[in-house]
């Protein structure tokens, strides 16, 4: 009972800090982090415990699926350099920095322990940044770098991480050996993602209960992880592929009394996964700081605020330095991007080198560490060190940044779905055209107002009051879904507008259902 008592009021005071996280204005795993670390202190506190193995599986796979279910491969392409860059370049260099700097103040660290620490800490959490970088006018470019970069970045460094982990357990271990199996799991991962969706998907597809479709996804999502680790895969790329060949391809075919509940759902569990992870990272250093002497915690606390200053000032390094080199080649060849997009500047360049905040990723892959890992309680108190350091000093000065710059943007988004919105209800006027009931005539009268206001105000939206029960208005809002479907398939809107319009679709269909 006394468990049960503690989860209840976890999740009530996780609440509370994500509401005055909101009236702050500030990501919510800033507050997180924060609870966190009081926890580790608190007197009477439970002390759970979690299996290494299961971190990973429990913590990055539904929060990985739900930001690659959301990812538009088309604004990846778009802006694949920056995204590259920073996916292997600033992970590559914040992991080599951080084990240097780890084996200089930990002399007997070997070098498998320091490289390990450096792909834990490598990778930034970009959804923290994006929670406040979607209150701002901030170009939508820098947007969907940010997003990419959090999508690829947990791959390259948490590929890393599995090799440094395999390292410290062998006695030998030759790269020219390991090697050719890490580009085979790479493919294969990507394969097996593939194939994993267009397996499953059948499946879910045929379920029309809203809860055991909801069920079926998370089993779904745990079980593409487990098989994928079991086969030596990685459960990072395979995931990432299962989930963005299911997001072309389901809604399409997912009613929207099925997918609303479902979206609700998966965004309240990604929260409740990022309160475990606080909280589960926070009472294992309550032990591992009272085995500590005085002279040792000292000694781990400055490893950890010089790891914490290496993360952030490498970043800035190479993003500045990137930042600068592109925007001299601008000067000297011109920008002609395939779609408008705001050129690289130097307070974008800030921004982006700002935004380092580390999270859940971090967090759950240095839990997963095996018991008897070199320095394992350093390595692990250091990665708190650095989410909740990164957290709170960039992650309350953020906005004020973004503020002080002044950066604007064209808003392409609104652009693309106030066109696409326009089509999309064009193409309900078209299907009930031939229609001569008076049921028709009225919707049609309805559908017209609602196509002159898609044209002259696109920011806005439809209320569902507008929109009774109707069979006839359930068929020209199938065709207007099919609209934004084919506009999406043939990239003339991303996924972001897509969406949006989505969510507009599926509130009118269930108005409609009566």
């Amino acid at each position: 009972m006394i468990t049960f008592e503690w989860i209840i009021g976890l999740l009530l005071g996780a609440v509370l800090l994500s509401a005055l996280a909101r009236r702050a204005k500030v990501p919510y795993p800033t507050f997180l982090a924060l609870g966190g670390m009081a926890l580790a202190f608190l007197p009477g506190s439970p002390s759970w415990t979690l299996e290494p193995d299961l971190a990973l599986a429990l913590f990055v796979a539904p929060v990985l699926l739900d930001a690659a279910y959301d990812t538009s491969p088309r604004d990846l392409r778009d802006n694949w350099l920056p995204v590259s860059t920073l996916v292997f370049i600033a992970v590559g260099l914040t992991t080599a920095t951080v084990a240097i700097l780890a084996r200089v103040l930990v002399p007997d660290m070997p070098w498998a322990g320091a490289i390990a620490l450096g792909a834990i800490v490598a990778p930034p959490d970009a959804a923290a940044a994006t929670a406040i970088l979607r209150q701002v006018k901030l170009p939508y470019r820098l947007l969907k770098i940010l997003e990419g970069e959090s999508l690829l970045n947990d791959a390259s460094a948490l590929l890393v991480y599995r090799i440094a982990v395999g390292a410290a357990a062998m006695e030998h271990f030759r790269w020219s050996a390991f090697a050719p199996a890490v580009m085979l799991a790479l493919a294969g991962s990507l394969i097996a993602g593939y194939l994993f969706a267009k397996l499953l998907m059948p499946i879910t597809h045929r379920i029309s209960d809203a809860p055991s479709a909801i069920i079926v996804q998370f089993a779904g999502t745990f079980t593409v992880w487990i098989v994928a680790e079991r086969l030596g895969l990685s459960g990072i790329l395979t995931i990432v592929s299962y989930a963005i060949t299911v997001a072309r391809t389901a809604p399409a075919r997912t009613p929207a009394r099925i997918r609303v509940p479902s979206y609700a759902v998966w965004d309240t569990a990604v929260f409740v996964l990022n309160v475990l992870a606080f909280v589960m990272i926070g009472m294992q250093l309550r032990p591992i700081w009272e085995r500590l002497d005085q002279p040792l915690r000292l000694h781990y606390c400055l490893v950890a605020a010089a790891v914490l200053g290496v993360v952030i000032l490498t970043r800035i390094a190479w993003v500045m330095s990137y930042n600068t080199v592109l925007r001299l080649a601008i000067a000297r060849r011109g920008f002609h991007p395939r779609r408008p997009m705001a050129p690289p500047t130097v307070q974008g360049g800030i921004v982006v080198s700002w935004c380092g905040m580390r999270g859940i990723v971090t967090l759950a892959a240095a839990f997963a560490l095996p018991e008897g890992f070199p320095h394992r309680d350093l390595i692990l108190l250091t990665a708190f060190a650095v989410v909740l350091g990164t957290l709170v000093i960039q992650g309350l000065t953020l906005r004020p940044l973004i503020s002080a710059l002044h950066l604007r943007d064209e808003n392409p988004l609104a652009t693309e779905v106030g066109r696409a919105r326009a089509i999309a209800w064009r193409a309900a006027l078209d299907e009930i055209d031939g229609d001569p009931s008076d049921e028709a005539e009225i919707l049609r009268h309805e559908y017209r107002a609602l196509l002159v206001r898609a044209e002259s105000d696109p920011d806005g939206g439809v209320s569902t009051s507008e929109l009774p029960a109707d069979p006839l208005r359930r068929r020209a809002i199938a065709a207007a879904r099919r609209a934004i479907l084919a506009l999406r398939e043939t990239e003339e809107i991303g996924d972001d507008a897509f969406h949006r319009l989505e969510e507009e679709f599926d509130r009118a269909e269930l108005s409609a259902q009566g």
